[in-house]
């Protein structure tokens, strides 16, 4: 787990914080911590993977269609002569 610190803060903000804690019954800690999690975890939720995208993209493509050439030797295997 990771820490954060925030300075600066408006006292009024704390004390909106306290009281919003204290009517969920939870410590100011916890209420921060539910309340970062409540708005970033929608947008990590939104993100989609870069295999999901490439995926997505070429979903509409009929690929069973296309021909499949078939395979050839690309050159000749090298002679190794053994003694």
């Amino acid at each position: 787990m990771s820490s954060l610190t925030v300075r600066n803060l408006d006292e009024s903000v704390k004390n909106s914080l306290r009281v919003r804690a204290a009517r969920h019954g939870r410590s100011m800690e916890e209420e921060v911590r539910q309340i970062l999690q409540n708005i970033v975890a929608p947008e990590q939720a939104g993100q989609v993977s870069f295999a999901e995208r490439v995926n997505s993209r070429f979903a509409k493509l009929q690929v069973d269609s296309l021909p499949i050439p078939a395979r050839q030797i690309a050159r000749p295997p090298p002679a190794i002569d053994t003694p």
